[in-house]
């Protein structure tokens, strides 16, 4: 072979490489589903610090989106994904911040519209729309919920929409149908008061091509599991809790995949594979919200409500590792992280989240609370580090759940502010910036865009 051949070859090699490499980028690039991948709350790239939607500072673009939905944006490639629900006769109404009372609904008797977009991620512009399903709810919501809570999740093939008692939808990447789920009358409602309708708010996930669903409601817990490409029920295990309103979350070990489902009367994790209960717990909040975050080979798990706790349990764990009630009271002896259950690598009676799902952000677990307080801890001991109030906080709740990269931080008030601070041992505020419309949904970052869902817009913020 002569030499201009050996250099042809060297060449065609190295494009490869980049292209190659150009792909995962791509790959690492994406926001699949709640949160992100795995829902981590973990992005890439770098988003600006400070932006303004008045002067257009850092705003790529910004879309009109109709109607009423907490559905955060996904992305993948090309593509943002967001839900919505309409009505189609009056103007939806919305209440944020501390409610007393009940857990009342509001009135409404009038027909919806469900809706999928597909926009294009460096425009913003719609590149397809599909309504999912028309008609009068089945359920009613809460007064700060809405009928389109639940994040679509995709795999790059198919882009799967959950609206509770108004069926599951997957579409393909260009919006068509391939198949739709109804999964009969999904009452989310708390345990001690079953009259109540609040609305669903579990988002589904996708791995390796199987669509993982936790439905939690008064008719009943399951974990679901659906061939992706087909629809075709894989697996329905009987969870045995109340309602709850989390998104489940995966553990690769090396013998098997886990689900890890958080909850009131069990959190447990699941084999994937035969729907196997390899460990339990209960304990926790009435009212169970934020996902499990799987980091540093540990699941991290918090709810709230009636209680706080956080438990951070092994992935080795097996059986009840539930902590004695004398043990859960008080947490850890004072002065140490590790605890005596095998199955709990560290755990706190309190200072966990209601709402918001906490992340992991290097050797360190944030806990970014719906009052506005943010805790940080040891990821490993537990030992606490940062406990101060955000900016944001004391003037609004919290309802979206943190994401972060490039070492940062950023927290979404109700009221619209969003607060970067530096990830660290140190409390340290980088900027806030104020969306000027109220902000229920979970940002999402890619490749150094952040992408947020106000009430009536999605924006794209990234640096000109």
């Amino acid at each position: 072979m002569g030499v201009g051949m050996k250099s042809q070859h060297r060449s065609k090699g190295l494009i490869s490489l980049i292209l190659l490499a150009a792909a995962s980028s791509a790959w690492a690039d994406n926001w699949p589903s709640f949160r992100g991948p795995n829902a981590t709350g973990i992005g890439t790239g770098s988003p600006p610090i400070t932006w303004n939607v008045q002067t257009g500072e850092n705003i790529k673009w910004k879309a009109r989106i109709p109607g009423l939905a907490h559905s955060s944006p996904i992305v993948w490639g090309d593509r943002v994904f967001i839900t919505t629900a309409v009505n189609v006769l009056q103007e939806e109404t919305l209440s944020t911040g501390w409610l007393g009372g009940s857990g009342e609904s509001p009135d409404e008797s009038s027909e919806w519209d469900w809706h999928v977009f597909a926009l294009d991620k460096n425009t913003g512009k719609v590149v397809w729309e599909q309504i999912s399903h028309f008609g009068v709810p089945k359920f009613k919501r809460h007064v700060k919920a809405t009928y389109a809570n639940s994040t679509p999740a995709t795999d790059g093939k198919h882009v799967v929409a959950y609206f509770g008692s108004e069926g599951l939808y997957c579409y393909d990447f260009d919006g068509k149908l391939l198949w739709k789920k109804d999964l009969g009358p999904i009452n989310a409602a708390p345990h001690d008061a079953p009259e109540l309708q609040w609305g669903v708010a579990n988002s589904p996930i996708i791995y390796d091509g199987k669509v993982i669903l936790q439905s939690d409601s008064v008719q009943g817990s399951h974990l679901i599991v659906f061939d992706a490409a087909t629809g075709r029920e894989l697996m329905r295990v009987d969870r045995g809790d109340n309602t709850t309103w989390c998104t489940p979350a995966i553990y690769k070990g090396k013998t098997s995949v886990q689900v890890i489902c958080n909850g009131y009367k069990k959190m447990a994790g699941y084999d994937l594979a035969t729907g196997k209960e390899l460990w339990r717990m209960q304990g926790g909040g009435d009212v169970p919200v934020p996902a499990p975050v799987v980091a540093n080979d540990l699941f991290y798990i918090t709810n709230g409500h009636g209680r706080k706790p956080i438990y951070v349990v092994r992935p080795d764990a097996t059986g009840d590792v539930t902590p004695p009630a004398e043990d859960a009271a008080s947490g850890p002896p004072a002065g140490e992280g590790q605890v005596r259950l095998p199955g709990l690598a560290w755990y706190k009676p309190n200072k966990g989240s209601y709402m918001p799902t906490p992340i992991v952000v290097g050797d360190l677990f944030y806990v970014a609370d719906d009052n506005g307080i943010f805790t940080g801890f040891d990821a490993k001991t537990g030992e606490q580090v940062v406990r101060e109030r955000l900016p944001g906080g004391g003037k609004s709740t919290f309802s979206a759940s943190p994401v972060s990269a490039d070492g940062r931080i950023y927290t979404t008030s109700e009221t619209g502010q969003i607060d970067v601070i530096k990830a660290g041992r140190k409390f340290e505020v980088l900027g806030s910036n104020q969306m000027n419309e109220v902000c229920m949904a979970t940002p999402a970052i890619s490749n150094g865009l952040l992408f947020v869902r106000a009430r009536s817009n999605l924006y794209c913020i990234g640096s000109r």
